[in-house]
């Protein structure tokens, strides 16, 4: 017999909801639960001995399915229960639901629809567990800062409830019939699948430990090298694990829109086996809003007027096709029935088998799908594409600052017509002020106490602001929202706090003065949110040291690690590093970029083809480049055309870039591509055969020495022994070897690695190079044109 569970409040919320969407009614924070939770208890505890708090009740309610029947399980918990004299020798009993909230209570008119259901929810199957006939439903309102109450109280009759209490549940089973008949027939076409190739060497027994990883409830860190079809082989098994029921939800989670595609592709690519998955890309507000920018309220967007009263029937009509769940659908539909499409994704995506989204919609405590991770842990598979970006991704994700001018500029917005938030914003600037004056550079402090404290008053302020939707101009009221949301997340964050935190003052490059909560090391909160799940696959080509990746993203010892080794041929890649140059700072000269270029056009010059070649900076690349104006190099433009990447690139223009690098044999020329190592071009993308031929790395890609880098080197120097390692030399040797990645794509490729600075002559950095890079060769400038030779003449 099939079950189905469900909370009371996520049923009333989800069938009844109705009106507006709208940004400007603030949102609730740590605190603002954590005072709730206060106020809630200290009413409890004004009560009598007849007054019962928190009562849990459950109720077990079958749906005639066909032939079967399904267990509907409701739960949920009564703020409070109170036994009232009966009446005709019935029992009777008054259902209080507690409800903290930041709005004038005076200007309540009537409680919240949704409200009152939670409520007659509770007071129906108290009735039932108890005998009550009759009773009273009470909404008790408090005013989270001036502790104000007001009643809003409603008779009822049992048999009354049970009429209603039944139509609710019914207009529920349509939802709970559909999702039963999909997993079946999900189930039903999982089981015929099969892998789509032939395995590679290695890829079964990759698969498989994803598998047993995931039947296991464990973690798993897996290095990939390219090629080996680590989306396949961790997809795959997680697609078998959820036809067995092992999973009931896949999260694929990347950092960049290519590898999303990458994902939505292979799950298409089963779908070619006759696959029945409902698969969800969450594209990003920004790119799907039918706004400019978005402005998420019914003075702005005509579809926020009126959303949740048409929300439901566009999500049932979306999942009731049988259309794909792409970007072209979701904005179709959101058209017809007038919906936000950011929004409508959000709610497709719980009825969804698979979603494939950013890394912030599981992890970001600002930003997660709360609708997922609010709760205790779930069946869910979380799959992490270039998980070795989620280390730097994580750490922003759990830090928060704060700008002194911020502060300012809203407090004259303002000033005049809510001078109560002009006060606090103007309590806060003080503190702000003295602090300015007591850093010169970059400050490191044990705490921000006197800060927070003014900061809660003003969001408890602010919050009266956004709650009475002032009519501002839009840059004004960019200005407030920007501050308020800002004002949250520090608050938030704020109560993370521990010895994995620093607190910084700074200046800003543009003079501004900053406060800022940075996490040094983000694996304990992201331990939090990976307990939500049932398993998590951390796979990259670029995870080494293992051992530093997993410490980071929140490995435990029972976790599993996992090298999986290249199928490409040894003898298709040469790796050679340069003897006699250098990218440190104090040699960087023309003479010493006048070697840089030597190499570069003696590499390209070994055979006419496709190149890139990575520089640390946008600087050096142009400081090399203008070396090519000297009659000693003017004959390198007779082999080859240059094409330089640019700062902030739009979409097409990458994808114009990128267009250049075709196999093009009547080309007269190689094709040269000067980019930035670590940028767009240095990681996810793919040319494959003779779109690209050769790489080259200048420099060792360790970040930028500076106080916030520093700041890390002497936290890990401290806790590890490791400054050096965990601060620069793993980061920088990343970006080395996903640019070197670029070349290798697939088992016929034919490619040649040079990496330029002796710095990768030294053991500390060869012990990171990739297995599949030995033998590498050390050369001078004249071995290399040798070697070269000797390759391409195999």
């Amino acid at each position: 017999m099939a079950e189905e569970k469900i909370s009371v409040r996520n049923l009333v919320e989800f069938i009844l909801r109705q009106g507006d969407l709208d940004n400007r009614e603030g949102s609730t924070d740590v605190d603002a639960m954590q005072k709730g939770s206060q106020l809630h208890k200290k009413i409890q505890k004004g009560k009598d001995s007849t007054y019962r708090p928190e009562v849990s009740l459950k109720m077990e309610i079958p749906l005639e399915y066909g032939d079967d029947v399904i267990i509907l399980k409701l739960e949920g918990r009564a703020d409070g229960i109170q036994t009232l004299p009966s009446l005709d020798g019935c029992k009777r009993a008054l259902i209080d639901e507690i409800k903290t909230v930041k709005k004038d209570l005076g200007k309540m008119e009537a409680p919240d629809p949704v409200h009152v259901a939670q409520a007659k929810c509770y007071a129906y199957m108290y009735g039932e567990e108890e005998g009550i006939s009759s009773g009273i439903v009470r909404l008790t309102y408090c005013h989270q800062e001036t502790e104000e109450i007001r009643y809003f109280e409603e008779p009822y009759e049992l048999s009354e409830l049970k009429e209603w209490f039944y139509a609710l549940i019914k207009e529920y089973s349509k939802w709970v019939f559909w999702k039963r008949d999909w997993v079946k027939k999900r189930n039903e076409s999982i089981k015929k699948v099969e892998f789509p190739f032939e395995y590679r060497p290695g890829q079964k027994e990759l698969a498989v430990g994803v598998y047993r990883t995931i039947l296991r409830k464990k973690k798993l860190y897996l290095e990939a090298p390219t090629g080996v079809g680590k989306t396949l082989s961790t997809v795959f098994p997680a697609v078998k694990a959820m036809g067995e029921e092992i999973c009931e939800k896949i999260f694929y989670l990347t950092a960049k829109t290519i590898a999303r595609s990458v994902a939505s592709d292979t799950f298409s690519l089963l779908n070619g086996q006759g696959l029945l998955m409902k698969v969800l890309t969450i594209t990003a507000k920004e790119k799907i809003c039918i706004l400019d920018k978005p402005d998420c309220n019914p003075a702005a967007c005509i579809r926020a007027k009126g959303h949740f009263d048409r929300i439901n029937d566009a999500v049932f009509a979306l999942l009731t096709s049988d259309e794909l769940l792409i970007r072209e659908t979701i904005e179709r539909y959101s058209e017809k029935y007038q919906v936000c499409p950011f929004e409508l994704s959000l709610d497709v995506a719980v009825w969804c088998d698979a979603i494939i989204c950013d890394y912030n919609y599981v992890f970001d405590p600002n930003v997660a799908l709360k609708r997922f991770f609010d709760g205790g842990a779930n069946n869910y598979v979380f799959l992490i594409d270039e998980a070795h970006n989620l280390v730097e991704r994580a750490r922003e994700m759990y830090s928060a600052s704060l700008v002194k001018e911020q502060f300012l500029k809203v407090r004259q917005i303002v000033k005049g017509s809510w001078k109560r938030v002009e006060k606090r914003l103007g309590a806060c600037n003080n503190i702000l002020l003295k602090y300015k004056r007591e850093c010169d550079d970059m400050l490191v402090v044990e705490d921000v106490h006197e800060l927070a404290v003014q900061l809660l008053r003003l969001s408890q302020a602010y919050d009266e602001l956004m709650e009475a939707k002032p009519d501002y101009g839009a840059e004004e009221m960019n200005e407030i929202l920007t501050l308020y949301f800002d004002l949250k997340r520090f608050l938030s964050i704020y109560e993370l706090l521990d010895d994995k935190y620093e607190i910084l003052f700074q200046f800003l490059e543009n003079g501004a003065f900053q406060v800022k909560l940075q996490c040094m090391d983000p694996s304990e909160n992201l331990k939090k949110y990976l307990s939500k799940g049932r398993s998590a696959i951390f796979f990259s080509a670029t995870l080494l040291p293992v051992s530093y990746y997993r410490q980071q993203l929140a490995g435990e010892p029972e976790d599993y690690a996992i090298y999986a080794p290249s199928p490409f041929p040894k003898e298709n890649r040469r790796v050679f590093l340069a003897k006699g140059v250098s990218t440190v700072y104090k040699r960087r000269t023309r003479e010493e970029y006048r070697r840089i270029l030597s190499y570069i056009r003696a590499f390209v010059a070994g055979k006419k083809g496709n190149y890139l070649v990575f520089f640390p900076s946008y600087r050096m690349m142009e400081d090399v480049l203008a070396i090519l104006e000297e009659p000693e190099f003017q004959p390198f433009y007779e082999i080859a055309e240059i094409y330089e990447q640019k700062a902030g690139m739009t979409e097409r223009e990458k994808e114009e870039f990128l267009s250049l690098f075709s196999e093009d044999e009547k080309a007269n020329r190689s094709k040269v591509g000067m980019c930035v190592l670590g940028g767009v071009f240095g990681e996810g993308i793919d040319l494959t055969g003779d779109r690209l031929i050769g790489a080259v790395v200048v420099g060792t890609g360790l970040p930028m020495v500076g106080p916030a880098r520093e700041l890390f080197r002497s936290y890990y120097d401290e806790k590890k022994q490791m400054g050096f390692e965990y601060a620069y030399l793993y980061p920088g040797m990343n970006k080395v070897m996903q640019a070197a990645g670029r070349v290798i794509r697939t088992m016929e490729d034919r490619g040649v690695v040079l990496l330029l600075d002796e710095r990768f002559q030294y053991s500390q950095y060869q012990k990171l190079f990739p297995r599949e890079w030995f033998p590498w060769e050390s050369v001078s400038l004249e071995e290399m044109k040798e070697k070269l030779k000797a390759f391409w003449n195999e």
